[in-house]
């Protein structure tokens, strides 16, 4: 795609200062017809943003979901007009009718990129440096489908973040991982304006960002003119040509062009208003209509769609091949990519279940190694827990070396690891998991209700999931977090009381393709409790998890004192409907914010755990069958 726009000729140069003021002034316009926006970014990013799609971006405009096109992750978000202006400009399907409605109720042009939402988002952005983390995922999975698939795979992602991505924290993480596992086809432009909201980037940081990527094992440059598109399309060729993942400082001014804002924190967040929004077009020699993308810009944008789709044909062509020299991998492609489930995956599951006692930890260890065996699009890892948490499923680690693995070792990056995972998952022909222990799902909290919001089918292997987990003390033992889980829109939350319920629990979560799903798990070994079924009872039991366990030894109690009692395994809440007949009491070791209203006895935890020995802890807090009879003998008085 490089073709059309090389720099030999006055005409090209023309056609990039009209290029790069049509995406300044798009986003002026957008911003000005809401009265409400970011115009600063992508007034000072319009220029490398034009760079990059020009010269290097290999895309079809009217093929968005390409399996081996570039991505490309706006990580800065809030600088969503840039993006709208890009996939306007080059052909996809949002017309001028959609800018005009940009961040109005029904609008495929919302505040932040929303991923399923407008035709080119790769992912949802605006939490700052979540982007980040999420190109790393897809180029890391660029990397093991070239491993799987080099006959048809061959692509690169590219990133602009800017000054508050790389304060987040979650961007040491990714950056680390992606300078560990050398991801040579990650470009990363940082959009180095040096100002923040509050003001300018020294009020709080003064971080050599250059030293630090060089530090994780980053190749880095820097262009010290950000209008300079010569510049920065020669700092992306150097970055393509360097086999490790690449950082671009990019000088620029935010809100260029706009007098008096230019260069300040005023440029970030508010429209420019009509006067100085003239002004900023007058100097530019700016005298188009709103909305306007001249002629010879529209014409260059149409020829580089051209040039994408005659690449994707090619790779059509490629894949046909493919498909006749090794059929059987190809077929595995095309399963992989659509998210079907390999044939005999459930049969795979109901083998697992048992009969000797054991941690759901460990079911689920057994769950995941029959599905792996069957599907190798099914990768992950855990944040240095694997034997643990069990997710150690024999499969070779990932290097940079080799690719070819199953196992991704994400350290100690709980927050990183989950927006990977969101990454592998959004590049498609993968279903990423990842593990760590319940108490530990607040670090990874903000990417998973991403991938909640996105509706990325990614699975959370959390163990260690109550006040059993014992000697560890309060800081290891979870209790408001099942519930803290349950009220994000989207997840499904599942805590298993069994082998079978683990194996239904994996087979659920694998064939949902439009969400994510928690699998709560506990570390201490449990019976193979089931429920009991009963109808006409005067006392309804619903426990999830090791309560089931607690709750039959309750049962048989209450059966012996002459009740009629139904024991229900609510492993997921959100289907449980209360017997209206019946008492109800339920049973978890955690918080019972979510069970008051629904039971008419909640029994659970709404305090810090102890430091002790599981069951005494357990005992300590009021998890015994006598201390729920008590409790429930009570109220039945």
């Amino acid at each position: 795609m490089t073709e059309l726009l090389q720099r030999s000729a006055t005409p090209y140069v023309e056609t990039d200062r009209l290029a790069v003021d049509t995406l300044r002034f798009l986003a002026v316009d957008m911003v000005q017809a809401a009265n409400s926006g970011h115009p600063g970014m992508p007034m000072g990013a319009a220029p490398m943003a034009w760079a990059l799609w020009s010269r290097h971006l290999r895309h079809d405009p009217t093929a968005p979901d390409w399996a081996d096109r570039d991505r490309f992750v706006l990580s800065a978000g809030h600088g969503s007009a840039l993006l709208y202006g890009l996939l306007h400009t080059f052909g996809y399907d949002l017309p001028e009718t959609e800018l005009r409605g940009f961040r109005q109720l029904g609008s495929r042009t919302p505040g932040h990129p929303e991923f399923g939402h407008t035709a080119g988002v790769e992912c949802t952005t605006g939490p700052l440096g979540q982007g980040l983390g999420m190109a790393v995922g897809m180029a890391l999975a660029e990397r093991m489908a070239h491993a799987r698939y080099p006959e048809i795979t061959d692509h690169h992602t590219y990133a602009i973040v800017g000054d508050g991505c790389l304060m987040e924290g979650v961007s040491h993480e990714a950056a680390s991982l992606a300078g560990h596992l050398g991801l040579g086809r990650l470009v990363v432009l940082w959009d180095d304006n040096s100002i923040t909201i509050d003001g300018a980037v020294g009020r709080s940081s003064s971080d050599d960002q250059i030293a630090r990527f060089a530090a994780y094992g980053w190749h880095t440059q820097e262009v010290a003119d950000g209008t300079d598109v010569d510049a920065v399309d020669a700092a992306i060729a150097r970055a393509k040509a360097d086999p490790r993942p690449s950082l671009i400082a990019v000088r620029t001014m935010i809100g260029h062009g706009a007098p008096g804002v230019a260069g300040t924190s005023k440029a970030h967040g508010s429209p420019l208003g009509e006067e100085l929004a003239a002004e900023a077009k007058r100097l530019a020699g700016w005298e188009h209509p709103p909305f306007s993308v001249p002629e010879p810009v529209r014409a260059a944008c149409k020829e580089l769609a051209l040039s994408g789709a005659r690449e994707r044909a090619a790779w059509n062509a490629a894949v046909a091949a493919f498909e006749v020299d090794a059929p059987q991998r190809a077929a595995e492609f095309h399963r992989s990519l659509a998210r079907r489930l390999p044939e005999g995956l459930g049969d795979a599951l109901l083998a697992v279940p048992g009969e000797a006692p054991r941690a759901t930890r460990q079911s689920s260890q057994a769950c995941l190694k029959a599905a792996t065996a069957l599907m190798p699009e099914l990768v992950g890892g855990s944040a240095d827990l694997e034997g643990s948490t069990g997710t150690a499923t024999g499969g070779a680690v990932v290097t940079r070396d080799d690719y070819s693995g199953s196992t991704i070792a994400f350290g100690i990056r709980e927050f990183g690891m989950a927006a990977v995972m969101n990454g592998l998952s959004l590049h498609g022909g993968f279903r990423a998991y990842g593990s760590t222990f319940l108490v530990f799902a607040d670090y990874l909290r903000p990417a998973l209700r991403l991938a909640a919001l996105m509706r990325q089918p990614v699975v959370y292997v959390l163990t260690h999931d109550s006040i059993a987990v014992g000697e560890d003390g309060p800081t290891h033992q979870p209790v408001e977090q099942i519930e803290s889980l349950r009220v994000i829109p989207g997840l499904q939350v599942l805590r298993p009381a069994n082998d079978a319920e683990t194996a239904e629990a994996w087979r659920l979560a694998l064939e949902r393709t439009d969400g994510p799903t928690a699998l709560i798990l506990s570390r201490q070994t449990l019976p193979q409790a089931a429920p009991i079924p009963a109808s006409n009872v005067a006392i309804e039991l619903v426990a999830t998890g090791s309560e089931v366990a607690l709750g039959a030894e309750v049962a048989e109690a209450l059966t012996s004192d002459g009740y009629d009692v139904r024991l229900v395994s609510a492993m997921d809440r959100s289907t449980y409907v209360p017997d209206p007949a019946a008492f109800t009491v339920s049973l978890e070791a955690g918080s019972t914010v979510g069970w008051r209203g629904l039971v008419d006895l909640a029994i659970g935890i709404d305090e810090f755990g102890t430091c002790g020995p599981g069951g005494e802890v357990m005992a300590h807090h009021g998890f015994t069958a006598a201390a729920v009879l008590a409790r429930i003998q009570e109220h039945l008085r």
